[in-house]
């Protein structure tokens, strides 16, 4: 079975072909760097960029993978969660082709593709415990099957990604943050700067970011006169402690939940082996080495998307599909772009009579 998979969920215009013995034929990636003098994603700029170069990434994809549009055997495109612009224009080439070429359509998921990942890239076996954290998202979930989720915790305000970004900003290290502070905080002092965990000791696996935001925005306006952060005057090591510290904040606050997680994912699943972290903030190596001790302390097996899968892309959408596909989930061409679609929620069911289906 060979799969195309298109994402624009937010500002990265992707397609690739995946097939089911787990080989990546392609992988077409542009990512829109005309946010980067806004300080964040503008959804009209976005929706406008994939529109407009939504076709020549098709065609990339296509070529590398050296096959033609009728070879496929399905179309999988990311229809939600996302900015409602992009998600249509991703949608509605998935559809058009797949009328066209007479072919499934299948609609991912965004949250399901990250999750699967590990799947296509490690082999992992279900059930697994997930850590999932990106610029819009983190939870902690047991992954059952396919649409099958548990939800245990989740942030209450910022996502850890969001997080990054945000101080970033404060920082006036430009757009997107995760990247800039992970390289600014290996030359840092982690325990220079005394930073709050927020909801370390509450008792269930929920997270929050927000407050341990504005304790660095407090650290950074201590360092102007007059207390405004936009006047404050850091030196490159002031700048690269505070990095550090956030990011200690930030892996110890998901490694004390993930720690509770555990706990419940041996009570539910005994049989469970691997602990997985998937989505962008999954990039951050700091996290990740610390993720590994954590797993092998619990004796699980860690397994995280090499770092070029971590961030939105077509082949965890392509993935998805033939998980999807493999279990007879496909969509009618009616399915409606969806701005918010929570991953815990019943997945789809099968396309019925009017379903396009191979």
């Amino acid at each position: 079975m060979l799969v195309l998979g298109i994402e624009s969920s937010c500002d990265e215009t992707a397609a690739a072909l995946v097939n089911d013995k787990k080989q990546i034929l392609s992988s077409a990636v542009l990512t829109q760097m005309e946010h980067k003098n806004f300080g964040g994603v503008v959804p009209e700029i976005a929706a406008r960029s994939h529109l407009e170069h939504i076709d020549e990434i098709l065609e990339a994809a296509f070529h590398q993978a050296g096959c033609q549009p009728q070879d496929i055997d399905a179309v999988a495109a990311a229809a939600g969660p996302g900015l409602i612009g992009g998600v249509t224009v991703g949608v509605m080439a998935g559809k058009a082709l797949a009328l066209a070429l007479n072919k499934p359509f299948i609609a991912v998921n965004h949250l399901e593709g990250h999750a699967l990942t590990p799947r296509l890239t490690s082999d992992v076996s279900y059930p697994y415990l997930l850590l999932l954290t990106s610029g819009g998202h983190c939870q902690i979930l047991i992954v059952k099957g396919v649409g099958e989720f548990e939800r245990l915790g989740t942030t209450i305000d910022d996502a850890a990604g969001e997080a990054f970004d945000k101080v970033a900003k404060m920082l006036g290290l430009g757009y997107p943050g995760g990247p800039i502070i992970e390289k600014m905080a290996a030359l840092g002092d982690e325990d220079r700067f005394v930073l709050p965990r927020p909801l370390y000791n509450s008792p269930d696996c929920n997270l929050s970011f927000s407050g341990l935001k504005t304790a660095v925005r407090k650290i950074i306006e201590s360092y102007a006169d007059d207390g405004l952060i936009e006047h404050a005057v850091l030196r490159k090591r002031d700048c690269a402690d505070i990095c550090a510290g956030f990011q200690k904040a930030v892996t110890d606050c998901l490694l004390h939940k993930l720690r509770k997680a555990v706990a419940i994912f041996r009570q539910r699943c005994p049989q469970g082996r691997y602990m997985v972290v998937a989505g962008g903030v999954a990039a951050n190596i700091y996290l990740r080495e610390h993720l590994q001790q954590l797993a092998d302390t619990e004796n699980l097996i860690f397994a995280a998307p090499p770092i070029k899968f971590c961030t939105d892309n077509g082949v965890m959408i392509a993935w998805a599909g033939i998980e999807r596909a493999q279990k007879d989930l496909f969509n009618d061409l009616d399915f409606k772009p969806r701005p918010r679609w929570p991953l815990d929620e019943n997945a789809p069911k099968a396309a019925g009579a009017g379903g396009v289906k191979a």
